[in-house]
């Protein structure tokens, strides 16, 4: 690593330590630490949700390096579906909700078990695992050392529980609008100098296999639809649902969601074409998750490569701090201190959110894969919350109450069991299928039996 480019990263962490010291609160309320008192402005609220959604910036590279388009197909389209959905339908009742979490939310409609188990699930779900990965992965390939990647994760993930605690979301707010503007300006410098390399999109598209051309990569459609299923992530997403409840107004947080959207279709085009030049330029690769700094590394000199690594670091960075936050924050507040001491639920949160870097360290061992840690995630967690948290807002996916837990529990239960059968008999990549079904399907299935069975059925109070 040259010195320029070590100095240009040691300056964005001195800058994101400035940027929570910045204005810091001594005396913290709830409101004020885990939503920043409700008060997000659009432009704040675009540059967060449109950074934080991709922390994966790595897994995928990994992705369109090895099977093309088809990264945007799976990991593109069925977001932007869902988060329309999400605005149209969700964002402006959740600004309207005076809960301040999914779990406190699930509890207040349903009951106070729900909300515990809940809390558990979406403490999962928003692990930082896959985040740590990646920016171990970085490090140690930017640095060139020897040293295992647990340490390089390690130190990152610390660093991001020492910035975060210092201002709670106000931080991750203040850091992901610089981050967002590393994220764009790296990937635009890159994308030109590899078309000055390798020729414009058009000129190099026959040059690629039938597989990256192809819209589904050679998956077949059961593969594409379960990540379009797990696509409804969105709707159970804990940092989706925060900024909804940060925004300063519900038009707030619909618009920002419209906005966002856009922003992740210009952003999409980028990583996609990134990888595909990747695949060109680069030949064969050993470890196809490194494909952007590798790119990067080919065709940017002393100064921009250290620039094109903190662009890396950056999208990495804007997720793992948010997803660190929610964590301490559901483990903490929603279950510690709500049934312990309510009155230190942000010293609590603070505490918790080293836990979270700690166990998704311990996890990256069990998966070192982004791919399969989201995949894995996701089928087992998201039939649960489904329509527990769907119910919340929408009449009618409300459950009844002592069906409601279930409707969590039974799912959960169905997707782990198939997960661990699947993992035991197939050899494939990113496949975790048994008897022909990927864990997804057996849990969704269940959870809406449950829901057909158990929804609840009286008009609601102000229902007609």
């Amino acid at each position: 690593m040259h010195w320029i480019d070590g100095t240009i990263i040691a300056l964005y962490f001195a800058a994101l330590i400035f940027l929570s010291f910045y204005k810091r609160r001594k005396n913290e309320s709830e409101d004020s630490f885990l939503l920043s008192g409700r008060t997000l402005s659009l432009p704040a609220f675009v540059a967060t949700l449109v950074s934080t959604w991709y922390g994966g910036i790595l897994g995928v590279g990994e992705y369109s390096f090895q099977f093309g388009v088809s990264q945007w197909v799976l990991f593109g389209v069925p977001y932007y579906i869902f988060a329309l959905l999400f605005a149209v339908f969700l964002a402006g009742r959740i600004r309207e909700n005076k809960a301040l979490t999914i779990p406190e939310a699930i509890e207040n409609t349903y009951t106070k078990r729900t909300g515990m188990v809940s809390a558990i699930a979406i403490f999962l779900l928003v692990s930082p695992a896959p985040y740590i990965l990646m920016l171990g992965l970085l490090f140690q390939f930017f640095t060139g050392s020897e040293a295992n990647i647990l340490v390089f994760a390690s130190l990152t993930a610390l660093f991001s529980v020492l910035y975060v605690s210092i201002s709670g979301f106000r931080a991750v707010i203040r850091t992901d609008v610089l981050q967002v503007v590393l994220m764009y300006a790296g990937f635009a410098v890159l994308l030109f100098l590899a078309i000055r390399y390798a020729g414009t999109p058009v000129q190099v598209w026959g040059d690629l296999p039938d597989t990256h051309q192809a819209p589904l990569g050679g998956h077949g459609i059961q593969y594409l639809l379960v990540w379009f299923f797990i696509a409804l992530w969105t709707f159970v997403d804990p940092a989706f649902h925060q900024r909804a409840a940060a925004a300063k107004t519900p038009g707030t947080a619909r618009r920002g969601i419209f906005w966002s959207v856009g922003f992740w279709f210009v952003f999409d085009f980028f990583t996609v074409a990134a990888g595909l030049y990747g695949f060109l330029i680069l030949g064969e690769l050993d470890n196809p998750i490194l494909v952007y700094p590798e790119l990067g590394a080919y065709l940017l000199p002393v100064g921009l490569s250290g620039l094109f690594f903190l662009t890396l670091l950056a999208t990495i960075m804007s997720t793992l701090d948010s997803f660190l936050f929610l964590s301490g924050q559901t483990l903490g507040r929603d279950l510690i201190a709500r049934y312990w001491r309510p009155d230190k639920s942000v010293s609590i949160t603070r505490w918790c959110m080293l836990l979270s870097a700690v166990l998704g360290i311990l996890l990256i061992i069990v998966y070192p894969s982004v791919i399969a840690l989201w995949y894995v995630i996701g089928s087992v967690l998201i039939p649960g919350l489904l329509f527990p948290v769907l119910g919340i807002y929408l009449p009618l996916f409300r459950l009844r109450n002592r069906v409601a837990v279930w409707a969590m529990v039974l799912p959960f239960s169905v997707s782990t069991l198939w997960l661990i059968l699947g993992t035991l008999t197939t050899g494939d990549l990113y496949s975790y299928a048994w008897l022909g079904w990927e864990p997804f399907y057996p849990g969704l299935f269940t959870a809406i039996i449950i829901w057909l069975v158990g929804r609840e059925r009286k008009p609601l109070k102000g229902q007609s």
